[in-house]
């Protein structure tokens, strides 16, 4: 396996993807949301990346979007890891690590001091995984809609 760029001509397969990842989270990208995500990852503009992990067929089985995101209290940028998926007959075999170590490389080529993500509080795979790179934070989440 290995981690490349989404390439224009991935659409259906990122959709399809983000779509599994969004039904993992028990919710769907609203109407729009597949667009307006695109556009970004595209955007020479806008600090959006995917890349794709796939298999020695160049077949994808996961990705990861991760952006720049201001870190006010040291005045510096960091990367926030925004959306790693594995589909389930890939889980357990390292993809989720190598595309974790793959964005902690991005930060580093970049410059960046620290990379920071978020998961559900029963994504219990998914945080034996993130437990190995720390320990989770005290920080609670709040989010409302407006």
């Amino acid at each position: 396996m290995h981690i490349r760029p989404l390439q224009q001509s991935d659409r259906m397969i990122w959709e399809n993807l983000f779509n599994q990842y969004a039904e993992f989270y028990k919710t769907s990208i609203p109407d729009g949301g597949h667009e307006n995500v695109w556009q970004w990852i595209f955007d020479h503009d806008n600090s959006f990346w995917c890349d794709l992990i796939v298999d020695d067929n160049d077949n994808p089985f996961g990705f990861t979007q991760y952006q720049l995101m201001h870190r006010s209290m040291s005045g510096s940028m960091v990367c926030y890891l925004s959306d790693l998926f594995v589909t389930p007959d890939f889980r357990g075999q390292g993809a989720g690590r190598a595309l974790i170590d793959h964005v902690f490389e991005f930060a580093k080529s970049n410059n960046l001091s620290n990379v920071r993500w978020l998961t559900q509080d029963f994504n219990y795979a998914g945080r034996r995984l993130y437990d190995t790179y720390s320990p989770k934070s005290d920080f609670i989440l709040y989010s409302n809609n407006v």
